[in-house]
């Protein structure tokens, strides 16, 4: 039999990360940092070998959607995660009911879509204290 080496075409391809995986990562690597970090910190913790620019164009995401704070060491900049993966969900939810122009019918779309569980849930939340009660 005749064999012939892998190339390119022939070996699987690596797998595509989910949309909103790889800023995941980053804000759970951002969370287990002892303190402000640099990208490069994050970088190394990061599975994949990602590139640093990779890295900081996703920081510069999730700082635009208000996920980490930065500041400012020398030359560099040291991030800080101020979300977690809820906060980051909930931050993604927020800016996809922005762009709506009938924020009525989406969240009653919503709403009518979730699981029994999750509107019971809803209820409760949009019910307790946090809901906006008007004592």
């Amino acid at each position: 039999m005749d064999e012939q080496p892998d190339t390119p075409a022939q070996s699987p391809r690596a797998r595509r990360r989910g949309q909103g995986e790889l800023e995941t990562q980053v804000l759970a690597a951002l969370r287990e940092a002892p303190e402000p970090v640099t990208a490069q910190w994050v970088q190394r913790r990061l599975d994949g070998g990602l590139a640093y620019t990779t890295v900081m164009t996703i920081l510069s995401r999730l700082h635009t959607k208000g996920a980490v704070s930065r500041s400012r060491s020398g030359r560099s900049c040291l991030w800080l995660a101020a979300a977690d993966a809820a906060g980051l969900a909930a931050l993604r939810m927020r800016r996809v009911l922005d762009t709506q122009t009938d924020r009525d019918a989406v969240l009653a779309s919503f709403v009518s879509a979730l699981l029994p569980q999750d509107e019971e849930l809803l209820r409760a939340l949009l019910d307790g204290p946090a809901g906006g009660d008007e004592d």
